[in-house]
């Protein structure tokens, strides 16, 4: 209300008289002189002399006037900005992925995104545990599994399978497991999420969820560096197919304990804000869900 009064008294001033700024405003002369009177009220000063034939600014009117016309250009400069920012493609997206889906699939995308849409910057965070989306400040995240935020919005990109896997050179060293427990006997490499090292992988047995202890001699954060040691024959891991699905293809890697793999999870895009995303962000959460959704496992 009061960025509104002050521009009711620049207007009154441009127009010389409070009726003819009413009018421009679409307010009645009563609505001019109240808002008027709450401004003085407001600044304890008196802004105008007013007589019945003439008005004038007082000292400190002239002084708020200046003020005010300053005050409502960088207003106005700073409203084009913003409504850029949501009407126009443009700025910056702060996303996060996890590191291998990030680097081989995101990646490549969001370059192809930028190149279309050029007042774009990105700022990609790649890690493989737990991110506050909205306490890190990030526009959008891609997860693996079930949203657990309350919140937070979805955009399910598919499903995707949690796949055991060896380079033939390591079985044909140490042997395929045949059951989740022969895995003790063999060197796992391990994901870090934070403090917590991933040392209970999950396995269906005869319809039951069960946890299976394993270790090994590498341990990382980084989920592209235990595809990396899987596939150098150093061990057994545990990645999800879109990571490693090429590298079974060509039979880098083989799957092994499928018969006790579990049940596909989600592959989705988190994000908050619903209706009052930035166009720059739904623009991006559209191409992402457009180029990965149809790449179901």
């Amino acid at each position: 209300m009061l960025l509104n009064n002050l521009l009711l008294l620049t207007k009154i001033v441009e127009k010389n008289g409070l009726a003819a700024a009413g009018r421009e405003l679409g307010l009645s002369p009563a609505t001019v002189s109240e808002r008027l009177t709450s401004l003085e009220e407001h600044f304890g000063a008196k802004l105008l002399h007013r007589t019945t034939r003439s008005m004038s600014l007082t000292q400190e009117g002239r002084i708020l006037v200046d003020g005010a016309r300053r005050i409502l250009e960088d207003f106005e400069l700073l409203e084009a900005h913003v409504r850029q920012g949501v009407e126009h493609i443009s700025g910056t997206i702060r996303l996060s992925a996890p590191f291998d889906l990030g680097r081989n699939r995101i990646a490549p995308l969001l370059n192809s995104f930028m190149a279309d849409h050029p007042d774009i910057r990105i700022d990609l965070y790649l890690s493989d545990g737990y991110v506050d989306l909205v306490g890190s400040g990030f526009d959008l995240a891609i997860r693996f599994g079930n949203l657990k935020d309350s919140g937070l919005f979805i955009r399910k990109l598919g499903n995707n399978r949690r796949i055991i896997c060896a380079a033939p050179a390591y079985l044909h060293k140490h042997g395929m497991p045949v059951t989740p427990g022969d895995l003790v006997r063999h060197n796992c490499l391990l994901l870090r999420f934070g403090e917590t090292v991933d040392h209970s992988w999950s396995f269906m047995v005869d319809g039951t969820l069960t946890s299976q202890f394993v270790r090994g001699d590498r341990i990382t954060n980084d989920g592209a560096l235990v595809r990396d040691w899987c596939l150098a024959g150093f061990g057994i891991a545990a990645k999800t197919l879109w990571d490693i699905e090429h590298h079974l293809q060509s039979g880098e890697l083989i799957e092994i304990l499928n018969s006790y793999s579990l049940p596909p999870s989600a592959l989705q895009i988190v994000y908050s804000g619903g209706c009052t995303l930035p166009k720059r962000v739904r623009a991006l959460i559209d191409y992402l869900g457009s180029n990965l959704s149809c790449h179901q496992v």
